[in-house]
C-alpha cells in the first residue's frame, strides 16, 4: 500500500482536532489505496469517511469522520501531485531541454509528460505517455480541459518528430478524449521544413473537424539554442518563412470564423514580428484562451496600454525608470515608450535589449532571459540608484529566480539598483511607472 507523508496539518483543520500530525502518513480512505491528489479529492467527498492513518512511531489508527460534503481535512503532502510524476520517453526533435546547457540544477533536465498536471499546471502533453489505466482514471475524473501537443497529424512525420514508432495516432487518441468529453487546447510547435508548409495545412484541416471540443490550436516556433550539438539540425523562422505561416493560419483563421463562429488556430505573436505583419486585433483573440502561449502578448498589452493612457492629460510629472526587453520585442516597447511620452513626455523610460548570451541568439525572447546576461549587459551601464522594470514572464511562478538560478535579489545587489517585478499588462507597467519613487 502506497503511503503519503504528511509535512503540515493546517491550525484550527479536521486533522488537528482529530490529532493528526506533521510526520504521519496517509494510508487510505474507505479502504482505497491513493495513487494521487485526484483519488484523494475524489475520496474525501463524501460526509462520513474512515481514514487510516500510520503515526510517525508505527502505530496506525483508524479515524471515523463525520463532515460536511465539500470538507478538507486540512493536510498538506510532501508535492502537489501526491505521486511521482510521469517521465516523457520521446526523443522529439525539437525538445528545448536537450539544448540545456550543462551543471544546471538536475531538476530542469527532468522531462514529464504527466496528463494530471497538463490539467493541474497546464503543461503540454504528448498522449504517447499514457497507459490504459492511465486513460481510465482520466475519464474516471473527467479532468478537462488537457493541453495536448499535436505537432502535427501525418502518423509518419508525427512518428519522425517524436522519435517514437507510437506517436502516429494522434486522431484516434483525440476522438477518444473528446467522446469522453474532455476538451482540448492543441499545440504545434512548427519546426521549419519538417512540419510547416503543406503539412502545416493538412494538420489545421484534420484537427477542425474536433470544434468546438479543441478549444483553440496554437502554433508556436521552434526554439533553438546553441546547445544542439549532436542534434537534428533545425533552422529558425525567417521574415520569409513566418509570413508563410502567418498567411496559412489567415485562410483558415477567415474559413473558421465564417463556418464556424471561430478563428480555431492562433499564431504566437513571434511570427507576426518575424514576417513584419500586423497581429490580430484585441477583439478578434477570442478572449486570449492561450495568452501563456505568447498568443496575443502584444495586443493585448498594447490595448491596456492605450486603454490606461486615456485617463491622463498631457502632465509635467517627471519620472526615470529603466526596463530590459528581448531582441525580438525591442521595436515594440520602443513603440510604447513613444505612446507614453505622448502624454506624459516629462517621463524618461530607457529600454535595454539583452541578447541571450546564455542559451544563444537564436532565443530572442523576453521570457527566456537569464540573470546573469543582464547583470553581464547592464554592469557598465550606470543604472546605479535607477528603477528597473522587470517583466515577470522572466522568472518561475512564484518567485523571484531566473531561469539560471540568478535571483532578483543578484541584479539589485550587481547592478546598484532597484527592481520592480511588472506582469505582462500595459496597465500594470504604466502603473508601475507612475508609481516609482524617483525622479528626474
Amino acid at each position: 500500500m502506497k503511503k503519503h507523508k504528511i509535512i503540515e496539518v493546517l491550525e484550527g483543520s479536521i486533522a488537528e482536532e482529530i490529532e493528526i500530525e506533521a510526520g504521519d502518513f496517509l494510508l487510505s480512505i474507505n479502504d482505497e489505496a491513493i495513487q494521487d491528489v485526484f483519488d484523494y479529492k475524489f475520496l474525501l467527498a463524501d460526509e462520513f469517511i474512515e481514514v487510516l492513518i500510520q503515526k510517525h512511531h508505527g502505530e496506525e489508527w483508524l479515524l471515523e469522520i463525520d463532515k460536511d460534503y465539500e470538507d478538507d481535512l486540512g493536510l498538506i503532502f510532501e508535492t502537489e501531485l501526491m505521486d511521482d510524476l510521469i517521465r516523457c520517453k520521446n526523443k522529439c526533435k525539437f525538445c528545448f531541454i536537450d539544448q540545456l546547457p550543462p551543471n544546471m540544477r538536475k531538476t530542469v533536465y527532468f522531462k514529464d509528460d504527466d496528463w494530471r498536471m497538463s490539467f493541474l499546471n497546464g503543461n503540454y502533453i504528448t498522449l504517447t505517455n499514457m497507459s490504459e489505466q492511465d486513460l481510465y482514471r482520466l475519464e474516471k475524473y473527467h479532468l478537462s480541459p488537457l493541453n495536448i501537443s499535436i505537432h502535427v497529424t501525418d502518423s509518419e512525420v508525427r512518428k519522425e518528430l517524436l522519435n517514437n514508432n507510437t506517436a502516429g495516432d494522434i486522431i484516434p487518441q483525440l476522438k477518444r478524449l473528446i467522446e469522453a468529453g474532455i476538451e482540448i487546447n492543441g499545440q504545434i510547435v512548427l519546426c521549419k521544413g519538417i512540419n510547416d508548409g503543406e503539412l502545416l495545412d493538412k494538420t489545421i484541416r484534420d484537427l477542425s473537424q474536433f470544434i468546438p471540443h479543441i478549444l483553440s490550436l496554437t502554433i508556436v516556433p521552434v526554439g533553438i539554442s546553441k546547445f544542439r550539438q549532436n542534434l537534428t539540425k533545425l533552422e529558425a523562422f525567417d521574415k520569409k518563412s513566418a509570413k508563410i505561416v502567418v498567411e496559412i493560419v489567415e485562410k483558415w483563421q477567415d474559413y473558421y470564423l465564417k463556418k464556424m463562429g471561430t478563428r480555431f488556430v492562433f499564431v504566437a505573436d513571434e511570427f507576426y514580428i518575424l514576417s513584419e505583419k500586423d497581429p490580430l486585433k484585441y477583439e478578434e483573440y477570442e478572449g486570449f484562451h492561450v495568452l501563456d502561449n505568447g498568443v496575443g502578448m502584444i495586443t493585448k498589452f498594447r490595448y491596456e496600454l492605450i486603454q490606461a493612457l486615456k485617463e491622463f492629460s498631457p502632465s509635467l510629472i517627471k519620472k526615470e525608470v529603466i526596463t530590459v526587453t528581448g531582441v525580438i520585442t525591442r521595436d515594440f516597447m520602443s513603440q510604447n515608450i513613444k505612446l507614453v511620452n505622448e502624454k506624459l513626455p516629462n517621463i524618461s523610460i530607457k529600454v535595454y535589449t539583452i541578447i541571450n548570451e546564455f542559451f544563444g541568439e537564436n532565443i530572442t525572447v523576453t521570457g527566456l532571459l537569464t540573470g546573469q546576461d543582464i547583470i553581464n549587459q547592464l554592469k557598465d551601464k550606470n543604472i546605479k540608484d535607477k528603477t528597473m522594470l522587470l517583466p515577470a514572464n522572466m522568472l518561475k511562478s512564484v518567485s523571484k529566480v531566473f531561469l539560471d538560478d540568478y535571483t532578483v535579489d543578484d541584479i539589485e545587489r550587481e547592478l546598484q539598483c532597484k527592481v520592480v517585478v511588472v506582469s505582462n499588462e500595459g496597465k500594470e507597467w504604466l502603473d508601475a511607472i507612475l508609481s516609482t519613487e524617483e525622479k528626474i
